[in-house]
């Protein structure tokens, strides 16, 4: 398929086929290379150089498809220039053999080209088709970076350094005539390896063993060992250059041979087309959405209930940033959850935006404003806040605990858990699982199959991989699927479009009531109000989550609610207005024989003393064991001092079995519980992007736009400087093609003065402030002031430049101006 950037002669450089595209052609490759882009190129020229560094030319084939790559693949085992047929049959094999079977590759070979015209990795017409140099580099094969092809060095590479004598013998051992000099000898056995006729009556000379030899090396790798005494086929084989040697200990197989071997082919296996992601089981789409909200309303509790648990007394941030081990697996005993889910949830909150470290001195995670905003919104719009921190976040919650290339273990919340492919694997993921029918879910193996064609290139697709296993278990728990097919408000979410008005309809309403038992649990028949959660949290304990939650009361969670402010009346008469069955006697008692005990001991602050008036009770305290830690020392028959701090001393009591209050310096009971801790205003973390951003459309045509003009302006021809063909000496120089002229600053304000009263236009050179060099074509209309004002041509505006930052300037030709 001829390239239609190169019609009529054909171009000589990637530059000047990069010239001869149109304005939508430069568009299409800045648009699949956005790294060309930073910073945007001079002129045409700067982009052909940008576009052929190894950096940018690695990035590019990263993103190809397979099949795109085996194209490039091909070309770099080509001759070059290539014809299209020679590539299309290192394809799709030569038409009429066996190898010559279509699976489709001459069908996909033109869309293939194309992409890899259109990235500007292959230039030319279709007898001459080039992969830029760097490309060929990366791809082809050498002994040190074996290409995927499996094919070896030419025999022009591999007889490089032999000797000239050893040349001639395998040209005679072949039947072909002694020639004069080594370069000759060499071509004359590449064309008798190239000739089929010629090259299949040389190997049915060949003893049946050396065949077996062949067929080892042929798919690659092209590399054997031999002894100091190879066997008689290998003998065979080397003495008529059919193997070279590599090394004294290593023979090769040369790459035409090979590629006879193979009937032409330059892979083994092409794959022009994308492995199919079929339905592996289907559903009917309202059990999908009913599965899916029952998983977002389940990520929503765990959310709340995770951040919530940090409110007082968060974990520290290690000292290289992150969560510690002992605090994730307290996190994971707290959701009832295992390690890995408990990375991944709080991951998610971080990346909403929900916690982050509070930046003080003892520096610990905390819940964000932003999370008190968040609980206020109705549940269908804080999953859609969760849905899309996860659906852009580049953190990778997957790598928890695994090391990274220094040893050290990854942690949750730590600084290295960025991969800024996660976002468009998880888009990927989504869109191919959205593509079958609805309610279809796919067969993991083949999506992951499919994602390994779309990027083969070793390292991108095991990342790829990974990254989608993960992304398909974390859609599921956070909702975004439903047994494995996309839900309705999941599909949303991928398009773009609000997922809350699909998702609130399937989402339970909040109940105000609770079912106490006479077991000491409540059942909560779904989510609670905000102010019933709030004290059910601290009045009891949750035992077992689910459709319906279960709380149980015990002495310790009744404390904990006594030691927050509340009264045993009011506890009491909470239960009663909350709950649809009566209160039962067991629960009453309960509440009120703690309340009768709290605060019967008080702790203050001496270092520490305990006060009751029951002496008695003193008494057993100094003589139980369990309390000889804190030092304790009756100072009257009603006060114990400690040597402990407060809350220490607390909580020794409260593990004798004991139910002690803090009191103040006054005597008055302290209420325990502490305000909720908040950090100061948080966005949520940025996602790393994966190099720069996709232009839009307004960029892409402003940077065309300059490209053009800069191309304009390096390639203007110049009126050659007065007395130039006399030899009389002349102050203005505008060099070869593209340099910048040189003038003194008298010529200049001639130049520049005279063009603004006749209107013509003329080329300068131009030093900005940062100290950037640039060419530019401007038409002068004012000059005063020390600046001259005219329209520039390369930037396409009236612009106004400082003279003393003009290089040089020279009138354009007459057929330019």
């Amino acid at each position: 398929m001829p390239d239609p950037s190169t019609a009529g002669s054909a171009p000589r450089s990637l530059a000047e086929a990069l010239r001869a595209r149109d304005d939508a052609g430069l568009a299409a490759l800045l648009h699949a290379r956005p790294d060309l882009l930073s910073p945007v190129p001079g002129d045409v020229t700067q982009l052909a150089t940008r576009a052929g560094t190894r950096a940018s030319v690695v990035r590019a084939l990263d993103r190809l498809d397979r099949f795109a790559l085996q194209c490039a693949e091909a070309l770099a085992v080509a001759p070059e220039p290539c014809p299209y047929p020679v590539l299309e049959s290192l394809l799709a094999g030569d038409t009429g053999t066996t190898s010559g079977a279509d699976n489709g590759a001459r069908a996909e070979l033109p869309r293939a080209l194309a992409t890899l015209r259109e990235q500007a990795l292959v230039w030319g017409d279709e007898q001459r088709l080039r992969l830029v140099r760097t490309a060929r580099e990366l791809l082809a094969p050498s002994a040190s970076r074996p290409s995927a092809t499996g094919l070896g060095p030419t025999v022009a590479e591999a007889t490089a350094g032999m000797s000239p004598t050893r040349i001639q013998e395998i040209v005679s051992a072949v039947g072909l005539s002694a020639t004069h000099d080594p370069v000759s000898a060499v071509t004359a056995l590449t064309g008798l390896f190239t000739d089929p006729a010629r090259m299949s009556a040389l190997l049915d000379e060949a003893p049946a063993e050396a065949h077996q030899v062949l067929g080892r090396l042929v798919w690659g790798p092209p590399y054997g060992e031999v002894t100091p005494n190879p066997t008689p086929p290998v003998r065979w084989l080397r003495d008529r250059g059919l193997l070279l040697p590599a090394s004294a200990r290593t023979v090769l197989l040369p790459r035409e041979v090979a590629l006879h071997l193979r009937g032409g082919l330059a892979h083994r296996v092409t794959e022009p087309l994308p492995p199919a992601v079929a339905a592996h089981r289907e559903h009917r789409p309202q059990l999908v959405d009913a599965n899916a909200a029952g998983q977002a309303l389940a990520a929503l509790s765990t959310v709340e209930e995770l951040v919530k648990s940090w409110e007082y007394a968060g974990p520290a941030v290690l000292r290289a940033g992150g969560l510690s081990v002992r605090d994730l697996k307290r996190a994971a005993a707290q959701l009832d959850t295992t390690e890995p889910s408990a990375a991944f949830w709080v991951e998610l909150a971080y990346a909403a935006g929900l916690l982050a470290s509070d930046s003080e001195a003892d520096e610990r995670y905390a819940p964000t404003p932003a999370f008190d905003d968040w609980c206020e919104l109705p549940p269908a719009e804080r999953w859609s806040v969760l849905a899309a921190a996860w659906l852009a976040a580049t953190r990778t919650a997957g790598l928890v605990g695994e090391q990274d290339a220094k040893g050290r273990t990854l942690s949750a919340l730590g600084p290295e858990l960025d991969r800024s492919a996660a976002p468009e694997v998880r888009r990927r993921v989504l869109h191919l699982i959205g593509a079958l029918p609805e309610g279809g879910s796919p067969d993991p193996a083949a999506l992951f199959t499919r994602l390994t064609w779309e990027r083969p290139v070793r390292g991108t697709s095991e990342l790829r991989a990974r990254l989608a296993h993960w992304t398909l278990t974390e859609a599921e728990v956070l909702g975004v699927t439903g047994r494995g097919a996309l839900a309705a408000h999941g599909r949303a979410l991928l398009e773009g479009r609000d997922p809350a008005p699909l998702l609130a309809p399937l989402l339970p309403e909040p109940v105000d009531h609770v079912l106490l038992q006479a077991d000491l649990t409540a059942v909560a028949p779904g989510p609670l109000r905000r102010a019933l959660a709030d004290v059910l949290a601290v009045l009891a304990d949750v035992e077992s989550k689910g459709g319906a939650t279960v709380y149980r009361f015990t002495p310790g969670s009744v404390r904990r609610a006594l030691d927050a402010g509340h009264t045993a009346v009011d506890l009491q008469a909470f239960l009663t207005e909350h709950s649809r069955t009566p209160v039962p006697q067991p629960l009453s008692y309960l509440i009120d024989d703690v309340a009768r005990r709290h605060g019967h001991l008080r702790v203050g602050a001496a270092s520490s003393y305990v006060r009751c008036d029951d002496d008695g009770m003193l008494n057993e305290i100094l003589a139980d064991k369990r309390s000889a830690g804190m030092g304790l020392r009756r100072l009257a028959p009603t006060v114990l001092a400690a040597q402990a701090d407060p809350t220490a001393l607390l909580d020794t009591l409260r593990a004798m079995g004991y139910a002690p209050a803090a009191e103040s310096r006054t005597g008055d009971v302290v209420v325990g519980r502490a305000d909720a801790h908040r950090t100061p205003a948080r966005s949520a973390p940025a996602p790393v992007p994966d190099g720069p951003p996709v232009p839009d459309a307004t960029l892409l045509g402003a940077a065309v736009r300059a490209i053009r003009a800069g191309d304009m302006a390096a390639t203007a021809v110049r009126k050659e400087p007065s007395g130039a063909s006399s030899g009389a000496s002349s102050g203005a120089s505008s060099g070869g093609p593209g340099a910048l002229p040189r003038t003194s600053a008298a010529e200049t304000l001639a130049t520049v003065q005279a063009a603004a009263l006749t209107g013509s236009a003329v080329w300068i050179g131009y030093v900005n402030a940062d100290g950037a060099a640039s060419q530019r074509v401007i038409a002068p209309v004012r000059v005063e002031g020390g600046f001259v004002t005219g329209y520039d041509h390369t930037a396409d505006e009236v612009r106004t430049y400082a003279l003393h930052r003009i290089t040089g300037v020279a009138e354009l030709a007459e057929d330019q101006v």
